[in-house]
């Protein structure tokens, strides 16, 4: 598991036309991207003392959630994450998921995870015992991405965060969302081993400085 640098800033709407301008002339759009952006559903993951929320509000240096996701609203490429940070590095591991393990995983019927011959679903299955791990709220968003090869270098913006509030049935398209309270737009710049001076120039906006933003975390702004 490869750990990379994140960057995190919370920006306005002027910014982001200011930065669509600029990332354009120097990366390439996400491949995946539909002019230019696509939208993206989670199912977020907590245990029932919300440890994966506590730990984000309290800054424990290594912390780590499961989320379930796809995008564009293709069920037919959905994907289990687990993102882990620590001492400010995060990672992301991944595995892919059927519509009918996923609504499974939903419905509280895991034992398939077990014989998947993926570590991350048994990892998932480890502690959705231990831990009682269960699906806790839907995330929708809309994100530019751009992509920049060298430095493994990926920008996005994060902006329309709605919420599903307790509701997990996410796989559903008929499930309604509502706005996370008064969200900004979240720029996040993740590269491997150096960023760019070009990248770090074309995302730098004066006053704007490194956030801790959590897009789950402002999910569960109503419970």
């Amino acid at each position: 598991m490869k750990y990379r640098h994140e960057w995190k800033h919370e920006i306005n709407f002027a910014d982001r036309l200011v930065l669509l301008t600029r990332l354009s002339a120097v990366m390439k759009p996400d491949s995946h991207a539909i002019d230019g952006k696509y939208q993206i559903r989670s199912l977020y993951f907590d245990t029932p003392d919300d440890k994966a929320l506590r730990e984000k509000i309290d800054g424990i240096n290594f912390r780590e959630k499961f989320r379930i996701r796809y995008y564009n609203g293709d069920l037919s490429f959905i994907v289990l994450e687990k993102k882990s940070k620590i001492n400010g590095l995060c990672a992301k591991e991944s595995c892919r998921l059927s519509r009918k393990e996923a609504q499974a995983i939903v419905d509280g019927d895991i034992h398939f995870l077990l014989s998947s011959g993926q570590p991350l679903c048994a990892e998932l299955y480890s502690k959705m015992n231990s831990q009682r791990l269960r699906p806790k709220t839907i995330v929708d968003y809309t994100r530019d991405p751009f992509v920049f090869g060298p430095g493994n270098v990926r920008v996005t913006m994060d902006y329309n965060i709605r919420t599903g509030e307790s509701r997990t049935d996410f796989l559903n398209p008929e499930t309604l969302t509502l706005p996370a309270g008064e969200s900004p737009i979240i720029l996040e710049v993740k590269w491997d081993d150096f960023l760019p001076d070009i990248i770090k120039d074309a995302v730098t906006i004066p006053g704007r400085r490194v956030s801790a933003f959590s897009k789950y975390e402002r999910c569960r702004i109503y419970g």
